[in-house]
């Protein structure tokens, strides 16, 4: 009975070990497969692998392509499928009203709703979160148009590595019309071409996406979405904290400052945390304040503060309102702010430099 009993699980020991191996080369292939579907495209516009990170960018789906079909609820509750708009034209965005660069666009979006509805063309926002938040932000920013609703785990495969904006242009019959466009420039240029407000996206032939007249790049932008530089004057405010007490910049004048943006849904925020929690006493020691700039629900706040153990000053902006005026759209990013209220460094994006900006802070100061 021993006997039997060890032959048995030697067998499931090596069933089990063979399907590991299956599901690691299969995996495999599947990566091969794609980066050989990579390497194809780039030779075909005439770019080596070697250019694949950085001239690349995202890969969509190929023109004349049928989308994948989906149905979602809308804010009402009803499901709403692709198929319901089948013989119309339609611009299916990628969308987050969490998200800063969503939050951007979202009036022109609206504005060229009605332009694209005269052309027979239907705006569509597959966009996250609950029916409620969705309806009021549609709202404030004037968006007629469908909202489906989707989950982070219930996305289809087009979007599902990307983030948000993102869009690409359906014809009548769902097939993919335009190139994939990303961010901030391209969705709206889009939406403009399917408006017949601007010429047509698609360079002769090759499927690649041609600059428009009015599409600039980030740096192009009247408005700053890369973090208002070294030298400028920092904007101020007059925020609440999390006990609804009234934090303004100019209190801090006379002293170095570290402002640090962060999200209570950011991960990378949660991983900073706990260096600002361990160094605060001695910047703060050594001349060096912080204030930490939270957006969303004062609850959720308070329960990362509580959570992380924060004893600096944490104010909340009204959604990405003071991001906006420091120019950047992202989470989590640090400025450093001297005596005089003037942006000391270019933006700090991401722990490692914040927390290098914070030191060289301290460095300066020292050395004034």
């Amino acid at each position: 009975m021993t006997v039997g009993i060890a032959i048995a699980l030697l067998a499931l020991i090596l069933i089990s070990s063979w399907l590991g191996f299956y599901e690691i080369v299969k995996q495999q292939g599947r990566i091969l497969l794609r980066l050989d579907q990579l390497e194809q495209a780039l030779e075909a516009a005439g770019n080596s692998p070697a250019h694949l990170v950085e001239e690349a960018g995202p890969v969509g789906l190929p023109l004349e392509s049928p989308f994948p079909a989906f149905t979602f609820p809308d804010l009402a509750g009803n499901m709403v499928a692709l198929a319901d708009f089948r013989g119309k034209s339609v611009v299916l965005v990628h969308w987050n009203f969490e998200c800063g660069f969503c939050d951007l666009i979202a009036p022109e979006i609206a504005r060229l709703d009605a332009d694209l509805q005269q052309r027979n063309v239907q705006l569509v926002l597959l966009s996250y979160g609950d029916a409620e938040s969705n309806r009021k932000e549609a709202a404030e920013h004037n968006l007629k148009c469908p909202i489906l609703l989707m989950k982070d785990d219930d996305k289809i495969a087009p979007f599902e590595q990307l983030g948000t904006p993102a869009a690409y242009l359906l014809d009548g019959e769902g097939r993919v019309a335009a190139p994939l466009a990303m961010g901030a420039d391209q969705v709206p240029g889009l939406a403009r071409e399917a408006a017949g407000l601007e010429a047509s996206a698609s360079a002769a032939g090759n499927g690649q996406r041609k600059k428009l007249s009015s599409e600039r790049s980030l740096s192009e932008s009247r408005i700053e979405r890369n973090g208002l530089p070294a030298g400028t004057p920092a904007p101020v405010f007059n925020l609440p904290d999390l006990q609804d007490r009234m934090v303004s910049l100019e209190a801090y004048r006379g002293r170095r400052l570290l402002l640090v943006f962060t999200d209570p849904h950011c991960g990378p925020c949660d991983e900073l945390a706990p260096d600002l929690v361990r160094r605060y006493q001695r910047w703060q020691r050594d001349g060096l304040d912080m204030i930490l700039v939270g957006r969303g629900r004062p609850e959720e706040n308070r329960q990362k503060a509580q959570e992380h153990g924060f004893r600096f000053p944490v104010v909340l902006q009204e959604k990405w309102n003071l991001s906006k005026q420091y120019g950047i759209f992202t989470t989590p990013v640090a400025f450093l702010i001297d005596e005089n209220g003037v942006i000391a460094e270019d933006v700090a994006v991401g722990r490692d430099p914040i927390v290098a900006l914070a030191d060289r802070g301290l460095a300066m100061k020292a050395s004034a």
